[in-house]
């Protein structure tokens, strides 16, 4: 069962899972929504599965999670709580739950060490997020411990790729570049504005490449501690908005908006952890990814799907 199989990464996920002749239940919100203390159990006694991939969650950018900030930490958090729990109580074999780089302190030392997760407080405007998503972490070590119950879970960096969100509402930061040079280039603007600095740094993975090794680390992975999910580098905003603006062929002017917040000044993972304990390593190029979810955005937004 892949909570959350109908969204970006998880639509990822299952299709690598059935390539692998995998039965996969994708439970829909309407039906089961995770918040409602009794959706669990009922959705665990309908499914009865034997292993359960966690992927539902609330999410969005800078901007979503400053304007959301106590519904994003009760919602995630109580998706998570509950579920795990009714997981526990009927004795399901295996639970890979899906953390966020946003659980990591501000000021982690470059590049994130898996052993570092606690060493302080994370990013202010992704805080209420990250420490709801931190609790899978704290629940499926308690649980293993105190009931013998195999939980994993995975730290993975941001994500871009086919059938992202693209709504400059909640989009992070690849798609809305994306949408906002599109929009630009569609009306002939001369500029399009960008939050923060530039200074800050981000490293992306590509949506492939995360569904693959959560798949991964559901076949081979059983152990306690967190593992990262990531591609290995970094690259500064600044830099990665002149990128995509030549991929897509903006030569206008970029403006930045320095009263809106960078975020989190740097985003780097050691991907070692994963490596070793169950052979992920990412495989995608980031141009080759970033072309990749330009051109599906742009054949979307052709045929009025956007």
């Amino acid at each position: 069962m892949v909570t959350g199989g109908s969204g970006f990464l998880g639509s990822h996920v299952v299709e690598v899972l059935r390539a692998q002749d995998a039965v996969v239940v994708v439970p829909r919100r309407t039906e089961y929504d995770l918040v409602d203390a009794s959706a669990a159990g009922r959705l665990l006694d309908a499914a009865r599965p034997s292993l359960v991939i966690h992927l539902a969650a609330r999410v969005g950018g800078i901007g979503a999670n400053r304007d959301n900030p106590g519904s994003f930490f009760y919602e995630n958090l109580m998706m998570g709580v509950q579920l795990l729990e009714a997981c526990r109580r009927r004795s399901v074999d295996k639970v890979v739950t899906i953390g966020t780089i946003c659980s990591y302190p501000k000021f982690t030392p470059v590049p994130f060490r898996e052993e570092e997760v606690w060493n302080g407080y994370p990013e202010e405007t992704n805080a209420p997020y990250g420490l709801a998503k931190k609790m899978l972490l704290v629940q499926g070590q308690a649980y293993r411990q105190q009931y013998g119950m195999n939980v994993v879970h995975l730290l993975p960096v941001n994500l871009y790729g086919p059938r992202d969100n693209f709504d400059p509402a909640s989009s992070h930061v690849i798609p809305a570049l994306i949408k906002k040079f599109q929009d630009a280039l569609d009306a002939g603007a001369a500029e399009v504005e960008v939050w923060g600095t530039g200074k800050a740094s981000r490293e992306f993975l590509y949506v492939e490449d995360a569904a693959r090794g959560i798949a991964m680390a559901a076949d081979a992975y059983d152990g306690t501690e967190p593992v990262n999910l990531g591609a290995g580098f970094e690259i500064l905003i600044r830099d990665l908005v002149a990128l995509i603006a030549r991929l897509m062929g903006f030569a206008g002017e970029i403006r930045w908006d320095a009263t809106k917040p960078d975020g989190q000044p740097r985003r780097c993972l050691d991907t070692s952890r994963a490596e070793r304990l169950f052979g992920f390593r990412a495989g995608t190029g980031f141009e080759d990814g970033l072309r990749r979810t330009i051109d599906w955005y742009r054949a979307e937004r052709s045929a009025g799907r956007a």
